[in-house]
């Protein structure tokens, strides 16, 4: 890029907009980056509901929604040539000379990356995510990633510890894979005016509920919580399969008054649901880097998190107070984090972040 050249990207993912989640803003927020610096961006996905066909957003932002359903978690059928002909004209009438693939458990990434190589084109692929060697899903899907990365220009993955991943997973050469961490608009994410009193503490929970995100955590250690502290609320956001579960204890324990459930929060009203709370919950099993928790310390919260992945390169020790994913242990860590608190200011961790 050092020559200025203007370079025409397909931006290529099952995951985008109107679906919210990490891998979606990051596509979002890097395609308005490129086309600020003067390249032409486009995004592929598949249909969402009855949005089919071309759209446009922000910054003449073109995004092909074609025509496929997804089958399982967002993702479309794998056909492997199936998808050959929509993708050839969309890389042949956008004259792109890059594609950017995202996400390692999406298809049409996949099949984009294959199709491209095959037609001669650049390919960089970013993977967002751990995944593990052992079980069924693992297996097939790492056989899957050596063969669509066997011949990719370079690699991007969001830590150090999802490069080591992604190197023993796709027999890649290390020297092709760079580490760029995820960023946050820190502008966006700004602290509440004023400092929250500590008289009631909120501590916040935004994710989605599934079992990867440690939904099932948060089913053990929230009454555990309320019943030692009765001075503190939860409030949850987010939506998925374990959202019955978390409703059930909130029903078991009766805690209505005390745990709040928003459903799905869009990511423009992230930030006034993080400004709302003292601390924030982050529960995941597997997490490559998370994002979350950046937003959530650029508001000015105190973050509570699992020690998993790359989450203990993501802020410095005095920013986060970590545990292990186990109920007991981060019971543990929301103790000592409710005890830190009066030290923790939200204007001075905002600069710290930007």
């Amino acid at each position: 890029m050092g020559d200025q050249k203007r370079h025409r990207i397909l931006m290529v993912s099952d995951f985008f907009y109107p679906n919210f989640g990490g891998v979606e803003n990051h596509i979002y927020y890097l395609s308005q980056c490129l086309l600020k610096l003067g390249h032409k961006v486009v995004v592929l996905t598949h249909a969402y509901g009855n949005r089919s066909g071309v759209r446009y957003m922000t910054g003449r932002l073109k995004v092909y929604y074609i025509p496929w359903k997804p089958f399982l978690m967002q993702n479309t059928l794998p056909t492997f040539y199936g998808t050959l002909p929509i993708m050839r004209t969309i890389l042949i009438r956008e004259k792109i000379s890059l594609v950017h693939g995202h996400q390692a458990f999406s298809t049409l990434c996949h099949e984009a990356l294959m199709h491209a190589r095959t037609m001669g084109y650049k390919v960089v692929f970013t993977d967002h995510s751990l995944y593990g060697f052992a079980d069924v899903g693992s297996i097939h899907m790492n056989k899957v990633l050596q063969f669509t990365l066997a011949d990719v220009s370079q690699a991007i993955c969001v830590s150090h510890t999802s490069k080591e991943n992604t190197v023993l997973r796709s027999g890649l050469p290390p020297e092709k894979v760079f580490v760029i961490p995820n960023a946050v608009d820190t502008a966006m994410f700004t602290p509440a005016p004023e400092k929250l009193s500590h008289n009631e503490i909120v501590i916040i929970v935004i994710s989605r509920l599934v079992y990867r995100k440690g939904a099932d955590l948060l089913v053990e250690v929230i009454p555990e919580i309320c019943r030692l502290f009765s001075n503190v609320r939860f409030i949850v956001g987010g939506d998925g399969p374990k959202r019955v579960r978390l409703e059930e204890m909130r029903e078991k324990n009766s805690l209505q008054d005390r745990v709040e459930m928003l459903g799905a929060v869009p990511h423009a009203r992230v930030r006034s649901v993080l400004i709302s709370g003292h601390i924030f919950l982050n529960s995941s099993l597997t997490e490559a880097f998370c994002i979350a928790i950046l937003e959530a310390a650029s508001c000015g919260l105190l973050t509570v998190s699992t020690r998993v992945g790359g989450v203990p390169e993501v802020l410095p020790d005095d920013m986060i107070v970590l545990a292990e994913p186990d109920p007991s242990d981060m019971v543990r860590a929301i103790r000592k984090a409710i005890s830190i608190l009066p030290k923790i200011d939200p204007q001075v961790m905002h600069l710290r972040v930007s």
